[in-house]
């Protein structure tokens, strides 16, 4: 029996035109996904696409076991962090004798396979590695993360389906694409000045707000999305945009330590959950087996 697990993550810039190429940053959080794995003759389908998918791509027979504390469907990268904890476990489990980086690769696979084709590789490396990361392309890179970096999350509880989300986008591709390749080129020009910029709280924040409008133009956000970022911009936030796929899930937004808590209440007093957390800097992990 092996047990590891992975951490969730939020996409801080440039979620959806990473898939085309464009930059983006992305930051592990302290939210993790646990997944034992035991040999087992006895093989049962998983309900979860993705571990069904791990298994037959590393050709192996196992039970599973999941324990999460990132809620499904959110924008809070689950899918990566249950795909790379039960890569690990499995390579654990079984003795397979992948690298961390391999694994990583590996699971970009996982989610490639099971979103239809398109997808980033951000979710995974950053489950894997954790940490603030920066990827471009076949790029990727951890950055220095800024000095007291408060983040508060607000869960819609709507979920949504990230594969339709990306279908979503492709789709304008292609019946727009002056326009979608267009909105795409703006994101990579706001991400690549919030990289330059991950000191200035202020600055970050609007250049959110830039990114948050971009996102609603390409067509991903959620009237529910809007509400909360508008709550937590008035509540104090730098700025705030959502994370992930959209549609539903989540929105993040960047705080002074003086606003976290009012930034928080404001998304409760939406009907949607408040999670205030940090970075995470150690990426997939063993766990102790139970």
């Amino acid at each position: 029996m092996a047990t590891w697990s992975a951490p969730g993550k939020v996409i801080l810039f440039g979620e959806h035109s990473v898939v085309y190429g464009k930059p983006a940053i992305a930051m592990a959080i302290k939210p993790r996904v646990q997944v034992t794995v035991r040999h087992s003759k006895y093989y049962q389908k998983p309900n979860s696409p993705y571990i069904s998918e791990c298994f037959r791509l590393t050709d192996v027979k196992g039970s599973v076991y999941v324990r999460s504390q990132l809620p499904s469907a959110s924008g809070l990268g689950s899918s990566a962090a249950v795909t790379v904890a039960t890569l690990f476990a499995i390579n654990d489990e079984f003795e397979l004798g992948y690298t961390r980086e391999e694994v990583g690769d590996l699971a970009f696979e996982v989610e490639k396979a099971t979103q239809g084709g398109r997808a980033s590789a951000t979710d995974t490396y950053v489950s894997t590695f954790g940490g603030l990361v920066f990827i471009r392309g076949s790029e990727k890179r951890r950055l220095l993360p800024p000095q007291n970096l408060s983040i508060v999350i607000g869960n819609s509880l709507i979920s949504h389906n990230t594969a339709e989300m990306v279908e979503k986008v492709a789709e304008l591709r292609r019946t727009s694409p002056v326009i979608a390749n267009g909105i795409m080129d703006a994101i990579g020009g706001v991400t690549m000045e919030a990289m330059h910029n991950l000191e200035n709280p202020k600055e970050l924040g609007v250049l959110m707000n830039r990114n948050h409008a971009l996102l609603d133009a390409l067509g991903v956000g959620h009237p529910v999305l809007s509400q909360l970022v508008l709550a937590a911009r008035n509540a104090g936030a730098y700025g705030a945009k959502l994370s992930g796929a959209g549609g539903g899930g989540c929105i993040w937004a960047l705080c002074s330590k003086g606003s976290r808590n009012r930034v928080a209440g404001a998304i409760e007093d939406c009907d949607a959950r408040p999670i205030t957390t940090s970075i995470d800097t150690e990426g997939a992990r063993r766990e102790k087996d139970e």
